[in-house]
Parts: C-alpha cells; structure tokens; sequence
C-alpha cells in the first residue's frame, strides 16, 4: 500500500528522515532510511535520498504496509515521571513540558522526550480518542529543551491545520515568564515592543542574534515583579523565531538569570543572592535553579469550533523557589 503525505509550508527544508521520523515516531529512524534506501519512498514520483531536503506541496509516496509498521515499534524511552496533561478535548491536547525534556526525538539521540510519551500515552489507552490509528500526536510549535510549560499537540489533521493557522496568522497568544538579570525601567502597567530581526550568529553554532539581515522579530513585555537586582518579566512573542525571547531581552541589556547561552550563568546558586550566605563545612552548595530562568505560562488559541481555549501551565518548584528566595533576600527598594 502506498500512503501519499503532503509536505506542509513549515516542514519545507526539512531532511526526508527527519520527516519520516516525526511522521511515524513509533519507528526507528534507522528502519526508515532503510526504506527509502530501498527504493519505496518518492517524492512527486522520483526516487530520494534520506537527506534530499523537502519543498512546500512536495508530495511524498511512501510503500509501507501497517503490519510493518508495527513489526518495526521501537522500545520508547520511558519518562522519569508521567506526562502532566493540562488541558485535552477530541481535537488536542495540551503538555506540561518539563525542563530537561525535549519536545520531540533529538537527532540521533535515543533519550525520553515528550512526543514518544505521548505515543506511549497512546498504546496504554487503547482504541478512543489517544487509540493507535486513531491519534498521532502532532506537533505544531516547540519549546526549547530546558523551558517548560505548556506546549500543544493536535489530534487531529483538523486541528493541526486550524493551529497551524493560527501561529502562521499570529491569533494564537503565548506568555512567558523570564526572570532577567537588572532592574527594568518599564512603569508597572506599562507594556514595550522590542522590534529587532533576528538571524544565526556565524560566530557561535546554534545560536541566534540580532541581525540586520535577519528575520523580522517582535516581542512585548511587562514587569510582573520587581527584585533588588532582577527583574520578572512577561514576554509575549508576536512572532516565531528561534530563541527570539532569549535573544531580544540580552541584546537590550537584561539576559535572562541562567542562560548558558546568552547569559553569563549555567545555574543560579543562593550564595549570588544572599551576602550572609554561609555553607556548612563539607558540604556542597546546591544551585536554586539550574536552567534557563524562562517558563511558558499560558497559551490562547482558537479551537476547531472557534472558541477561545486559554491554558495555563502553573510555575514549576524550581522557579518559585527562586521567585521565593529572591522576595526575601532580594526585596525591592523602592
């Protein structure tokens, strides 16, 4: 039998076995460049290569039959801890994304992530609404690996679409929370854009930065809680790109607390905050938080019935505890 996909405008430049990967994460990806290596794979009717990369309305024929499929299931990664599920209907489903854990399969590394959860979420149910053959959860934004909260999953190609609408058309609202390094000057109540493009930095792999030549950026923010020193920020991203909250709040002078990227921390330790701090003898002091000080609070889309679904992901201990630590060693002075 073969099945015939589509290749959406997001998905263009993507290599063929990242595509097949995401499209049946139940697979090994080793087993599906098997297949294309075989020959059972096209695109609008000519034999590919794994990494051939992919163009919008690209049409890829697949030969492969669902018994092979299940023949082929790999053991998925089991999670140190259940998925927490926020928010779920017939059409989607919304995560609470630990950090620590990506959002999908990371190229080449066979590690738990929230995807394969889900998966496996799928097979323990049974036939319903998460039956196999019935879901497979698609994926329509990320996170980056170390911020959690809520992240959205379609259950639906009706969904997927509606979603991927509503990202592309800029009617779905995301809210972050980033603890900043510095006392910001914005007035309480008062909102900013900051309106800068980004693009990869040639100096640094991986990482993005303001760029003339780069992709328009747009992201607002508000002071939600004021430290002596930092500062807690709600960043809105109006639009999509690649650590753009991360990259927008350095460039203007307040990087977030931990970013070992664009940051100058990989960990926040109470000893930085606290001048009377004192360790007791042999013992190892243990970081407050030791990842990006950046959580995704709350998301607003509009559901495949049109009504407005808003779903908020609570702060996780780590964060608090720093939120907790700094409201008593770090009080504001007004």
């Amino acid at each position: 039998m073969v099945q015939h996909i589509a290749v959406e405008p997001e998905q263009s430049g993507m290599q063929l076995d990242e595509f097949l990967a995401r499209a049946f994460p139940e697979v090994k990806k080793s087993f599906l460049r098997g297949v294309v290596r075989s020959g059972r794979v096209s695109i609008n009717g000519a034999p590919v290569w794994s990494s051939h990369r992919l163009r919008e309305n690209d049409v890829i024929g697949l030969e492969l039959e669902d018994d092979e499929i299940a023949a082929q299931e790999r053991s998925l990664n089991a999670l140190e801890a259940p998925l927490v599920i926020l928010a779920e209907n017939e059409h989607v489903i919304a995560i609470d994304k630990p950090t620590g854990l990506a959002v999908e399969p990371e190229r080449d590394i066979e590690r738990p992530n929230v995807l394969d959860g889900l998966v496996e979420l799928s097979r323990s149910r049974g036939p319903g609404l998460l039956g196999r053959g019935e879901f497979r959860p698609r994926l329509v934004h990320r996170l980056d690996k170390d911020t959690s909260g809520v992240v959205l999953f379609a259950k639906t190609l009706e969904a997927e679409q509606k979603l991927r609408e509503g990202f592309d058309g800029g009617t779905i609202a995301k809210e972050y929370l980033a603890l900043v390094e510095g006392e910001h000057p914005l007035d309480d109540g008062a909102r900013a854009v900051i309106d800068l493009p980004i693009g990869p930095d040639k100096r640094k792999s991986g990482a993005m930065c303001v760029a003339t030549d780069g992709k328009a950026a747009r992201t607002e923010i508000a002071v939600a809680e004021r430290f002596h020193g930092y500062t807690l920020l709600v960043a809105r991203p109006l639009t999509g790109r690649t650590h753009q909250i991360r990259v927008h709040l350095a460039h203007e002078g307040f990087p977030l607390v931990v970013d070992p990227y664009y940051g100058r921390r990989r960990a926040l330790l109470l000893s930085e905050l606290k001048d009377d701090y004192r360790k007791k003898r042999g013992e190892q002091e243990r970081p407050l938080i030791e990842r990006t000080t950046l959580h995704a609070a709350a998301i607003e889309y509009d559901g495949v019935d049109g009504t407005r679904v808003r779903v908020e992901s609570p702060l996780p201990k780590d964060f608090a505890r720093v939120l907790k630590q700094l409201g008593k060693v770090r009080a504001h002075r007004r």
